[in-house]
């Protein structure tokens, strides 16, 4: 992707911020059970994508990072299941991005 076309998708994504290769956000939950649980939801949108985001858990806190890895950098499927993550994530916890 051009860095407009990056730049643009941000746009859509509030809360998530990018280094050019990759986007994260961290989202913050009530416990670490609830962590846990966030993390487990992510695995059938991942699985059903074929796209795996790197994941860090510091107790109640979940970063998720995304970028794809085949090409190096930043395409359509990092921003599609990013928004799919942002949605389970608005069930139930705080974006603290």
């Amino acid at each position: 992707m051009t860095q407009t076309e990056v730049t643009e998708q941000m746009q859509q994504l509030p809360g998530w911020t990018t280094d050019g290769q990759r986007i994260y956000c961290t989202y913050e939950f009530e416990n670490f059970v609830e962590a846990i649980a966030f993390v487990d939801r992510l695995v059938a949108p991942a699985e059903l994508a074929g796209h795996h985001p790197d994941i860090a858990i510091a107790y109640n806190k979940v970063t998720v990072s995304l970028t794809t890895h085949d090409v190096g950098g930043l395409t359509e499927q990092d921003f599609t299941l990013a928004r799919q993550i942002d949605r389970l994530a608005d069930e139930e916890c705080q974006a603290a991005c």
